[in-house]
């Protein structure tokens, strides 16, 4: 059973067969062809008839009589949708998959026929018209620019050949425009232009036009476009499709796109709604097929509402044009309705309202609206789904040919301004002139002279007058009878007749073929088809000796009938003899036979060594009695041995009387095998036999010796290579093998054919030499040859020379090397060992440390559900990476959203800014804004960098347009660094705008990825360090820690501390929580982690600060407020120590009060007992925490002091490296988690990684000295360095969360590491390498590994192409815009434009595109708007 679209084929190639009306192929009645798998599409050749089939796996060349000239196989192939062409080993998703045919398109100028399947993600072909087995072009290797058409079986695909115009000079270049609905692994291009040529660095297939809005509307899948024709007419090409309005609403909607042919940037495109009406409905809504013909679209509708109705509406296309031109001009004349909206057009696939015709960068394509429709009335109606159309005239009348889903054809005529409906090739069946010309069929007409009805063409006299006859109106003549009736079942043979194409049947008791005749009912019959045949086969042997009795046997099969009658075998008098069987009784003979084959050994085999030589599957002996070769069972006694040899010829025939040369004997009896020659004498001389050149000669022998006479030239160079020819008589004598030419004792090549040397090299002195000939054993003296030799240095000074010095500096360049290598490793390996043999000493604290860390870890863990984390909204995210390392930080303007503009002006503002948002938009304008202000020496990195900034939110809204820019400006700067810099320094730093628009792009595309994968392990990560490091003193001054991973921050003292492990403390309500602190603790610490605690499930801006909070400690019936510094601080001379819990003796179990106060210095202020006290407080004091720093330790000695204060000295950090360590240990675990979920390939990629990837892969590929190391260092510092590192320093971008200093020194060691893993430089320790690099010395092969696994894991994924990108960045757009300041944005950007406007006008005057634009003038006019003005417009 056949699908919908599988019937709607078959009926286009009946369709198509109908209209062959102008070759001989369609004269022929019964014309067919089958195909093993569905047909997918239809086309025919103009120029020769010749029709195309696109099969399942196939691509069929028939004639115009339907029979196949010539197939090309497209499949099975191995392939799968997900992996990128060429398929290789890597993709193990690979397996046969079907090649269904989407497109053909016969291209008559180049002979090629364009094709394009469902394999190799829509790779095209193109093949040979003549022969389509011919592949004249075919590469898998070309990436995704050459992708066509689309994977998936159910998206229609259509195209037009065209040409194209490009280049200067322009050049007229072959393309195919095509039109396809989404896919889902393909791209999104509604429309696109293919080469079919290589033009400059375009290859074929590739889309020439990139850069258009029609091609990668980021919600195209959506609207479900269904494409069913392309034609092009009069410099215009025209696409007919359904789709939706994109809206919640599904029905469908038909519309027909036109665009001009030499629109290199489809501006021209827009789209007309088709109506198909009744009632003033728009019933038949969805396009199924079309046909264009004589400047008519004929189209056949189905509707959504009831899908068992159809119906054919045609539309002129001079209706079509006029109606688009009405659109066109009335959205140019700027007509608007009473909402300010288009008149006659809106924006098909986006959301804007505003439609600015004319605009340089056109933000989606035209449309209609509703109400400009085209509708027409159906012209014919019927129950049932019409599938497809033809169209074609006859005898000056019009006919349409239907199709249906049931594989019906329908045919109907236009005339007389009716449509008619008549059957489809109805004529045969009507035996009578009456009824043939009632058809009023203009294919049908009764043919007078052949008594039937007919088409016209099929008709032998049909072109006479009264020979053919179509209208009632004509007198019918018919012929009576004529003899014989029918001569086409005359068959002999049962198998001939029930294969006949004429309905024969076989009559097996007669032997007679006639006639099918369905009345009879026998069991002799066999009808038309029936594999009943009796047949004879297998006979065994096949070959038979002459003159001996063989049994032969055979095989039968559907001998059931003759089972029971006598039969008897004969034979035909043939040398392939044929056996058939003859039925006694009535002589009748099977007309199935067998033949075997008579073979005589005697013939061919005429002496001795013949007859042993023959096959042995003869069986043929040289038998002694007859002295002839016969078969074997008939030889009475064999000859073992065959009789002496007869010598016939002999080669040559004439030779020198020394000998020495080859001759060939012939004759007979000469031995079967090269063994069986034992001696060979020539004219009584013993001669070797040569086995390897057995061969034959004759005649008879005769001894010449050979006269040479003269040599040319006689002069030569001594390097040899002359040429010299030597004449005389006899020089034929012997073979090429035997003569052998010598100048003064250095032998010569003998050139075949003529007797010609060429002299070899030869070191001699100019002096005179003999030349000799020799021919076998004899010698001739020719004459004598003179060489010049030339002066040169003797080798055996040369070599020494320059041999020795050579050796000398390579044995000293070893040497030194080697000396230095092994210094280098032994410096190695001592620090490697001194390095394992400290973690040996710490390893059982790491395993302590890391098992409790675990074990405290559990409880945040469990709230680690997405909830749990604190992420960032995208805005917050956003701000916080473009703009809260600024001058301004969290005050920036872009982030508190706050413009001063006065009310009476916003109006003006807004309108302005939406018109810099249009010239922002404008390629041509945004190039050169940079340009310039790139060009300004006080545009320093700080101001790039900010600049970035505001235009990826002031473009947010057109992303995949921020990208475009972003590649232009790439571009520029790969060739500036390849050429004139070190292009391993590219993206380094962000020295220019473009690479700080590379880092928001990344992070951009990244934010979501940050929270489906890589945040939850960073989270992780960030808890686990900021709990290990608050187990531990941490100094609230100096900002140092006991436990951490930077040396730096190490707290370098022993401080005495505990843990108060279950400090009860109760908050404004009655809940009770446990919370572990230090006894060392400050009071400000203690309410941080109290916060931390009691607030651990809202994310920390919505916490208490620890400044509005009081603390109270309730050691009985009375409290006490607990702060940092007060009446009772510990003073060492002008230095006051911080308040410690251990300083208020606060024990275990101690009952603390956390309550919110007001304002904190009322606070302060109820606890103090006088003015005179706080003034105490605020003298200029030093404080210190734990340890007070090293180089600023007072020689007083405070009241409390003692003499150890004296003794202070600087600690030794050294001996408490270990504890970095011990940390490192620990947290191994979530630092090797967090790794893996940034660098691994197993898992899902972001696509704008893989994307960049292959960007930054294929710029490279283009210049000759990018080399590998240069494309992993532009990956590591796009993606690692520029994004990861930034987020992992960062943790407060992604999360709502405060990253102290303490904490932000180990992470900073964790990022410095993660950019040692991604660095090619090999990192040699030595005893002064820094604490942070020896920390992670034995893991950063590991990293790196990981890394180079990484980029080559995204190297082989499938390909993210550019409009799959697109929609990507469309999505985020869609998501995120409105929630971003772009007003704000504009307005500070602009500011820029105002700061450098004098160069920015300067660049755009002298910019011949800008000009042509007036970009200029409408600049101009906004800063007018702006900044209330009045400029010299």
């Amino acid at each position: 059973m056949f699908s919908l679209s599988e019937m709607a084929w078959w009926c286009v190639v009946a369709l198509l067969m109908l209209l062959c009306m102008d070759h001989s192929s369609c004269d022929q009645p019964h014309a067919q062809f089958s195909s093993q798998t569905d047909i997918n599409t239809v086309v025919q050749d103009p120029r020769t008839g010749r029709i195309y089939l696109g099969a399942v796996n196939n691509i069929y060349q028939l004639d115009a009589r339907l029979q196949k000239e010539s197939a090309y196989t497209t499949g099975p192939r191995m392939d799968n949708p997900s992996c990128t062409p060429p398929i290789t080993n890597l993709c193990t998703e690979a397996k046969n998959m079907n090649n269904i045919n989407k497109l053909l398109l016969v291209n008559s100028d180049s002979n090629t026929l364009v094709v394009c399947g469902s394999i190799f993600r829509g790779i095209c072909s193109l093949l040979n018209l003549s022969h389509v087995d011919n592949v004249i072009y075919f590469s898998d290797s070309k990436g995704e620019k050459t992708y066509v058409a689309t994977t998936e079986e159910t998206v229609s695909v259509v195209g037009v050949i065209s040409r194209f115009k490009k280049g200067e000079p322009e050049q007229n270049l072959t393309v195919f425009l095509v039109g396809k609905g989404y896919g889902g692994s393909d791209s999104s291009k509604l429309i696109s232009t293919r080469l079919l040529q290589d033009y400059q660095e375009l290859v074929r297939f590739e889309n020439v036009v990139e850069a258009s809005t029609v091609q990668a509307s980021p919600f195209v899948q959506r609207y479900l476009h269904d494409f069913r024709h392309a034609f092009k007419d009069s410099g215009h090409i025209y696409f007919l499709f359904s789709r939706t309005t994109g809206s919640s609403d599904s029905r469908k909607i038909t519309f027909v796109a036109r665009l001009c042919e030499s629109d290199d940037h489809y501006y021209s495109y827009t789209e007309l709604q088709l109506n198909c009406s009744t009632n003033g409905e728009n019933t038949y809504n969805k396009v199924q097929s079309a046909a264009f013909y004589t400047s008519v679209l004929f189209v056949v509708f189905s509707s959504d509402e009831d899908s068992s109705m159809s119906a054919l509406c045609m539309y002129p296309l001079s209706s079509i044009n006029r109606r688009l031109e009405e659109v066109i001009e009335s959205c140019y004349r700027g007509e608007l309705l009473s909402d300010d909206k288009p008149k006659s057009v809106y924006s098909p696939y986006s959301s804007k309202t505003e439609y600015p015709c004319g605009a340089e960068f056109l933000p989606s394509p035209l449309a209609s609206k509703p109400e400009y429709a085209l509708t027409v009335s159906p012209a014919y109606t019927r129950k049932g789904m019409l599938t497809a159309v033809a169209v074609a005239v006859e005898n000056e009348n019009t006919v349409g040919f239907l199709g249906t889903s049931q594989g019906e054809v329908i045919k109907v005529s236009y005339f007389e301004g009716t449509i008619t409906k008549v059957p489809v090739q109805a004529c045969e069946q009507e035996t009578n002139c009456n009824s043939c010309v009632k058809l009023r069929d203009p294919y049908c007409g009764w043919c007078v002279l052949e008594g039937r009805c007919t088409r016209k063409t099929e008709c032998g006299r049909g072109e006479e007058k009264n020979g053919w006859l179509w209208s009632p109106n004509q007198q019918c003549v018919t012929i009576q009878a004529f003899e014989p009736p029918n001569i086409s079942c005359k068959k002999t043979k049962c198998i001939l007749c029930v294969t006949s194409e004429w309905g024969c049947q076989w009559n097996m008791q007669d032997h007679t073929c006639s006639d099918e005749d369905s009345t009879v009912d026998s069991t002799n019959i066999i009808r038309n088809r029936e594999e009943k045949c009796p047949q004879f086969e297998n006979a065994d042997p096949l070959l038979i000796p002459v003159g001996y009795k063989t049994p032969i046997q055979f095989e039968g099969k559907n001998l059931e009938k003759y089972m029971v009658r006598s039969s008897s075998l004969h034979t035909e008098p043939e040398v392939n003899v044929t056996f058939y069987v003859k039925e006694k009784e009535t002589e009748k003979k099977i007309d199935s036979t067998l033949q075997v084959v008579l073979y005589n050994c005697s013939v061919g085999r005429e002496d001795c060594s013949l007859c042993k030589n023959a096959d042995e599957k003869y069986g043929c002996v040289w038998c002694a009695t007859t002295r002839s070769c016969i078969y074997r069972d008939r030889c009475t006694e064999e000859l073992p041995q065959c009789p002496d040899p007869s010598i016939t010829d002999i080669v040559p025939r004439y030779g020198p009387m020394n000998g020495s040369i080859l001759v060939t004997i012939k004759g007979s009896n000469l031995g079967i095998k090269k063994e069986d020659i034992k001696r060979i004498t020539v004219a009584g001389m013993p001669c070797v036999h040569k086995a390897e050149k057995y061969s034959v000669s004759t005649r008879y022998y005769v001894h010449n010796d050979p006269i040479p006479e003269k040599v040319h030239p006689i002069r030569g160079p001594a390097q040899g290579g002359t040429v010299i020819t030597i004449t005389g008589q006899y020089l034929d004598t012997a073979s090429k093998e035997d003569i052998s030419v010598q100048v003064a004792g250095v032998p010569c090549e003998v050139i075949l054919e003529e007797s010609r040397s060429r002299r070899q090299r030869r070191d001699t002195s100019s002096e005179t030499m003999e030349l000799v000939v020799k021919f076998g054993h004899g010698e001739w003296n020719v004459g004598s040859v003179q060489y010049e030799k030339k002066n040169e240095v003797p080798l055996f000074i040369i070599i020494p020379a320059v041999l020795l010095p050579m050796l000398f500096f390579i044995a000293v360049s070893v040497y030194c090397y080697r000396r230095k290598s092994q210094q280098a490793e032994r410096e190695y390996e001592k620090v490697k060992q001194q390095l394992e043999s400290l973690e040996e000493s710490v390893r059982d604290r790491c395993k302590k440390e890391f098992t409790d860390l675990m074990i405290e870890m559990e409880d945040h863990t469990s709230d680690m559900s997405e909830a749990r984390i604190p992420f960032l909204d995208y805005k917050t995210y956003t701000d916080r990476v473009f703009f809260l390392p600024s001058k301004d930080g969290a005050n920036d303007v872009m982030i508190t959203g706050k413009l001063d503009i006065p009310e009476n002006r916003r109006a003006i503002v807004d309108q302005a800014l939406n018109q810099f948002s249009n010239l922002l938009n404008s390629k041509t304008f945004l190039i050169n804004f940079i340009r310039t202000l790139e060009s300004q020496q006080e545009f320093n990195a700080r101001s790039k960098v900010y600049f970035a900034s505001l235009l990826t939110v002031a473009l947010h809204g057109k992303l995949e347009y921020y990208t475009d820019i972003m590649r232009t400006l790439l571009l520029e700067l790969m060739e500036e660094y390849i050429h004139s810099k070190n292009p391993k320094l590219m993206l380094r730093r962000s020295e220019t705008v473009v690479e700080r628009m590379l880092c928001n792009w990344m992070s951009i595309c990244l934010y979501q990825f940050l929270k489906d994968s890589a945040g939850e392990p960073l989270y992780k990560l960030f808890k686990a360090i900021k709990h290990q490091v608050e187990k531990g003193p941490v100094d609230a001054k100096m900002k140092k820690a006991k436990y951490t991973l930077n040396d730096t921050g190490l707290l370098g003292d022993d401080v005495e501390y505990f843990v108060l492990v279950s400090v009860l403390v109760h908050g404004e309500g009655p809940d009770v929580t446990p919370v572990k602190v230090l006894n060392c603790d400050t009071i400000s610490q203690v309410k941080e982690k109290i916060i931390e605690q009691v607030y651990r499930n809202l994310p920390y801006s919505q916490r208490p600060t620890v400044d509005s909070v009081a603390l109270e400690w309730r050691p009985g019936s009375t409290g006490q407020i607990l702060s940092d510094l007060d009446l009772t601080s510990q003073k060492e001379g002008r230095w006051k120590r911080l308040n410690t819990l251990a300083h208020y003796n606060v024990r275990d179990n101690a009952t603390l009060v956390l309550s919110r106060v007001l304002h904190t210095q009322q606070s302060f202020d109820q606890n103090q007992d006088s003015h005179e006290e706080r003034s105490a407080l605020l003298e200029d004091d030093k404080v210190f925490h734990l340890v007070r720093p090293a180089d600023e330790l007072d020689d007083v000695k405070s009241k409390r002091g003692s003499m150890k204060d004296k003794a202070t000295t600087k600690a030794i950090t050294e001996i408490y490296l270990t504890r970095l360590l011990s940390m490192k240990g620990t947290l191994q675990q979530f630092v090797d988690d967090f790794f893996r979920s940034v660098l691994c390939t197993g898992t899902v990629v972001p696509p704008a990684v893989k994307y960049f990837f292959d960007f930054l892969d294929e710029q490279a590929h283009k210049h000759e000295n990018v080399d590998e190391e240069t494309i992993h260092i532009w990956k590591t510092n796009s993606l690692p360095l520029r994004f990861w590192v930034n987020i992992l320093k960062n943790p407060h971008f992604i999360f709502d969360v405060h990253v102290t200093e303490v904490v932000d020194a180990s992470l900073s060691v964790i990022a410095q590491t993660f950019m040692d893993a991604c660095t090619k430089t090999e990192h040699k320790l030595t005893r002064e390498s820094p604490s942070n690099k020896l920390l992670y010395a034995k893991e950063i092969s590991t990293y790196k590994k990981m890394v180079d696994d990484y980029y080559k894991g995204i190297r082989q994924m499938v390909s993210v192409s550019d409009q799959d990108m697109n929609t990507h960045l469309a999505e985020v757009s869609r998501s995120h815009t409105e929630k971003l300041n772009t007003q704000v944005a504009l307005h500070q950007l602009y500011q820029y434009a105002s700061k450098y406007y004098d160069g920015i006008i300067s660049s755009l005057e002298e910019d011949p595109a800008a000009q042509s634009k007036q970009l200029t003038l409408r600049l101009q006019q906004i800063a007018a708007a702006l900044e209330n003005k009045v400029t010299d417009l």
